[in-house]
């Protein structure tokens, strides 16, 4: 994450740095990003860089990290008109939401498509560890609003399936992304309501 120096920065000037660095990583993708042609287009000097960030890995934890923090944000906003929801209707219109969110926001999506077809697991354990406990957390959310109104069996350990359901679902965003291939909504959450019926229901034989 940001140095200190970073945040102690004209809010102005931080966020022209953070917006230049979303489109070089939207177009290079990680690998291929380049330092120098970001302070460049920042107009800093390379060393200041490295007074507000480790490297070009700490940046881009830090760019994944705001576009974590903005699409749990949005989730939020949408949850407020949908209170008589239940657990999994809920669920299957923040999916719909992750759609609409990854259409406002193109090149953090971007990001995070590139993201999860890169073939370094490293990166990707260490960028999906620091976020995957936000998002155990907005589920843990969800579930004890599901218990409370009677959706959800109120005897399971909500911590584990919190973590459970944001593993699943990152998985289930990875194999949209490297199998299925998908363009079309109506196809996507025809996938999306099949991974609701396995949640829902398990895969023991009816």
């Amino acid at each position: 994450m940001p140095k200190n120096t970073f945040f102690n920065l004209a809010e102005e000037k931080r966020n022209r740095i953070l917006e230049i660095s979303i489109d070089e990583f939207a177009v290079f993708g990680y690998q291929n990003a380049s330092i120098s042609r970001i302070v460049e287009k920042a107009e800093i000097a390379k060393g200041s860089f490295y007074q507000y960030f480790e490297d070009k890995k700490d940046l881009f934890k830090y760019v994944v990290d705001v576009g974590a923090e903005k699409k749990l944000n949005y989730f939020r906003h949408l949850m407020e008109g949908m209170q008589e929801m239940d657990f999994f209707q809920l669920m299957r219109e923040i999916f719909i939401g992750g759609i609409q969110f990854a259409k406002e926001n193109p090149k953090l999506s971007t990001i995070g498509d590139q993201f999860m077809k890169s073939t370094d697991e490293q990166l990707k354990k260490e960028v999906l560890g620091e976020n995957i406990p936000k998002s155990n957390q907005f589920i843990e959310g969800l579930l004890i609003r599901g218990i409370a109104q009677g959706d959800i069996d109120p005897a399971i350990d909500v911590k584990m399936t919190a973590h459970m359901l944001t593993t699943f679902t990152m998985s289930i965003g990875e194999y949209f992304i490297k199998e299925v291939r998908v363009k079309d909504n109506m196809e996507i959450m025809a996938l999306v309501d099949k991974m609701l019926e396995i949640v829902k229901y398990g895969i023991h034989r009816k």
